[in-house]
């Protein structure tokens, strides 16, 4: 999937998932070029978010919310991701 099919699809699945106030999703897939675990094709990102879905979670709730609504993306066209993940305000 092209650069910015990704961005989008991640982008899509994140906003279906959390209706969030904050949402950034960054390519950084060229920064890893060379890097062993980019050699399959698969993408670095870099997400914030800020959604009140993640009202009374703890970090690790929130990230495996976030893995969980990216789904398959995880292991079709995510090697990496950086998330941070808050409450609005």
């Amino acid at each position: 999937m092209p650069r910015e099919e990704r961005v989008a699809a991640i982008r899509a699945a994140l906003q279906a998932a959390f209706a969030p106030t904050v949402l950034e999703v960054r390519d950084d897939s060229h920064r890893h070029a060379g890097h062993a675990g980019a050699r399959d094709g698969r993408g670095h990102f870099d997400v914030v978010i800020a959604s009140a879905a993640f009202e009374g979670m703890l970090p690790l709730a929130r990230h495996r919310a976030v893995y969980a609504a990216l789904g398959d993306l995880m292991e079709t066209d995510i090697h990496a991701l950086s998330i941070r993940a808050s409450t609005p305000g």
